[in-house]
């Protein structure tokens, strides 16, 4: 779940998802998917954006990546590659009922570790997640909520062994302080340890990068490359704070001041959309 997005007390990371791309989707432009830009080039006053698959010009961009191209991070287990691909490990929950009536573990202390034991708790048929640390990251509500059901909490334990001959059928663990090990028949064991950025292709593009985000010069989420802005996860300033909340504002700054560049009299402060005739077709 989230929680710190405005007008839901909370809600499904992938119902937000749905809603925000019927939003971006609702006038009539151009929308290109199943592209990974490679290379970001100037040619006269216009940017170059090449993929695999072709090539795009814009005087403007804006660079909404996240934390760029991610993997999960997965402990160094023997045979862990056996059981990945629907073979009982797995990285996320994607489909809750994909887990109804199975008996699953979760791994991992972070917010997503315990959000995937409180979705899970009401399908599946027990829940069980360890932690290698006493106490969770998570948020403390969503903590309190897991404790107060039938999730099988047990910490500090950490993964010592996959069992299964063609998926997963069992997990043993052991407490790293006593070292007390046990085995946990399972359906399933997601692992929730967060992912591994990869900014490889960004960072032969030009931009001024500090810490894994690139820089942003000015209160317009401007760059150091002319016309080029950057919003969300993927940027950094003094004070920044990364959440879904800021990042909202950050690409509206960003795309309004954009736009001047693409049209010299364009209002870089559009006004409320609420005020705006022209825009109440579209939801009638």
């Amino acid at each position: 779940y989230i929680f710190d997005v405005g007008g839901h007390q909370a809600v499904l990371a992938k119902d937000l998802v749905a809603e925000l791309i019927k939003q971006a989707t609702q006038f009539n432009h151009a929308v290109v998917l199943g592209e990974e830009v490679e290379e970001l080039q100037r040619e006269g006053d216009v940017w170059k954006l090449s993929t695999a698959k072709g090539v795009h010009y814009s005087k403007t961009v804006v660079i909404t990546a996240g934390m760029g191209a991610f993997s999960p991070k997965k402990l160094p287990l023997e045979n862990l590659e056996k059981y990945e691909n629907g073979h009982g490990v797995e990285y996320a929950v994607v489909k809750l009922d994909d887990y109804r009536g199975k008996r699953v573990l979760v791994v991992g202390g972070g917010d997503s570790a315990v959000d995937f034991a409180n979705m899970l708790e009401p399908v599946a048929a027990q829940v069980t997640i360890i932690h290698r640390r006493d106490r969770f990251r998570a948020h403390e509500a969503s903590v309190e909520k897991m404790q107060q059901s039938s999730v099988v909490v047990k910490t500090p334990f950490e993964v010592k062994e996959l069992h299964g001959e063609e998926r997963l059928e069992a997990v043993t663990v052991f407490n790293n302080k006593t070292k007390e090990e046990e085995t946990i028949p399972v359906d399933a064991c997601v692992f929730a340890l967060g992912f591994t950025p990869d900014l490889s292709k960004i960072e032969r593009w030009g931009l001024e990068l500090d810490n894994d985000a690139i820089v942003i010069k000015n209160f317009k989420m401007e760059t150091n490359l002319p016309g080029v802005f950057a919003a969300g996860d993927i940027a950094t300033y003094d004070g920044k704070i990364k959440l879904i909340a800021t990042g909202f504002g950050e690409v509206a700054n960003a795309v309004n001041h954009a736009v001047t560049l693409v049209d010299p009299a364009a209002r870089y402060d559009p006004g409320h959309s609420s005020s705006r005739k022209d825009l109440q077709p579209i939801v009638g």
